[in-house]
């Protein structure tokens, strides 16, 4: 394949799945179609089938993303990269409240919307544990251990998710927490997030 047909490629594909992926994540499985996707990417609605095969493959594909963007951020916070907990607590909040031109964590959302398929679905469990496991290890626990950090880090990502789903539902505008920027929203989210996770003696 030529070079260039390569390269249109890659960008087509990915044009895709930014746009799949703001629209199962604020849309749902359900109400998205393939050709509000292709619509919103500028693209035939047939080059949906051709690089992920069917509307179920490109959300699976967007499902292997947000896993990808989640397990770095959760790998360096679980893993201490030299980050002091108050460090580690604050830099997973900021990956929450922090988002360019005031986006949600699209990555967050999609993790919550199913698309009945039950190889998706066991890609969200998976994760979702993964990931609770690495924000347990900000408190010091260990694979074997009592699952009583791991329940308190699944605490944690329920508080999390609770506060990205209330920004984002448009309908709902629960003020003030729908408006409030990184200034007012951070301080308290780290509070909870540390009360949480704070290794006990």
């Amino acid at each position: 394949m030529p070079v260039t047909a390569t390269r249109d490629a890659i960008k087509t594909r990915q044009l895709l799945l930014e746009a799949a992926r703001r629209r199962f994540a604020y849309d749902g499985y359900g109400a998205t179609t393939v050709r509000d996707i292709a619509t919103d990417a500028g693209v035939n609605v047939a080059l949906i089938n051709r690089y992920f095969e069917s509307k179920e493959g490109l959300f699976e594909a967007c499902l292997t993303r947000a896993v990808e963007d989640l397990d770095e951020p959760a790998s360096r916070a679980g893993d201490g990269a030299g980050l002091s907990f108050d460090e580690a607590v604050a830099d997973l909040v900021a990956r929450v409240v922090d988002r360019p031109g005031g986006d949600q964590p699209l990555e967050l959302l999609l993790l919550l919307r199913s698309s009945g398929d039950e190889r998706a679905d066991v890609v969200r469990r998976r994760t979702l544990r993964k990931y609770s496991e690495q924000l347990a290890r900000i408190a010091g626990w260990a694979p074997g251990g009592s699952d009583d950090l791991v329940l308190r880090a699944q605490l944690v990502l329920s508080t999390i998710f609770g506060v990205v789903i209330v920004r984002a539902s448009t309908g709902l505008d629960l003020q003030p927490l729908a408006g409030a920027g990184s200034d007012r929203l951070s301080g308290p989210l780290r509070d909870v997030v540390a009360t949480l996770l704070r290794p006990r003696p």
